[in-house]
């Protein structure tokens, strides 16, 4: 409980400086929510402390709920192939685009707190590659609907990490297989 309630705390103090981005990246014009859920495959990330015992083989699977909120279930394995998944909650913050959004992973007393940024800032047409951004550029990821990316897209997505003032270099590629 004790780390818990730590992660939470640190998650509160990163999530809450979004107010001070002076430049934040630009999102994308709209989210189709229903095209957006489903399983989506880590190709990359800006390292971070919460996913650092993951290995291989991260996914996110977000399922679209009664209430408007979104179940998300991002999934990775262990070194040694242990699965590990945490589970959570995103919520919309801006309803006219829906590329804006918020995710919670800690959940008690019948409650998510400590919600962090997660926009959508670049997304291809037909929905199968994202580049999910943070205000002030703090986290990052590269996802598909599949395990791999061509060059051709890498290259489109770097330069949308460049406009978006990301530096593409200081993403990490995500094994899917071992």
């Amino acid at each position: 409980m004790k780390n818990i309630f730590y992660s939470a705390l640190l998650t509160a103090l990163f999530s809450t400086g979004s107010v001070f981005a002076e430049n934040p990246p630009k999102t994308v014009e709209h989210v189709d929510l229903e095209r957006y859920t489903g399983t989506w495959y880590e190709i990359a990330k800006l390292p971070n402390r919460f996913q650092k015992k993951c290995a291989f083989g991260t996914t996110a699977n977000y399922t679209l709920m009664d209430n408007g909120s979104i179940r998300v279930i991002n999934r990775c394995y262990k070194e040694n192939g242990q699965e590990i998944d945490a589970k959570g909650q995103a919520r919309i913050v801006d309803s006219q685009s829906n590329a804006k959004l918020q995710v919670s992973f800690v959940r008690f007393f019948w409650r998510n707190w400590f919600w962090g940024d997660y926009w959508i800032i670049g997304l291809d047409d037909n929905y199968q590659w994202a580049i999910v951004g943070h205000p002030e550029r703090e986290y990052g990821w590269i996802l598909a609907r599949t395990p791999q990316i061509n060059d051709e897209i890498r290259q489109q997505i770097d330069a949308i990490l460049t406009d978006q003032g990301y530096n593409p270099d200081d993403f990490v590629n995500t094994i899917q297989t071992r």
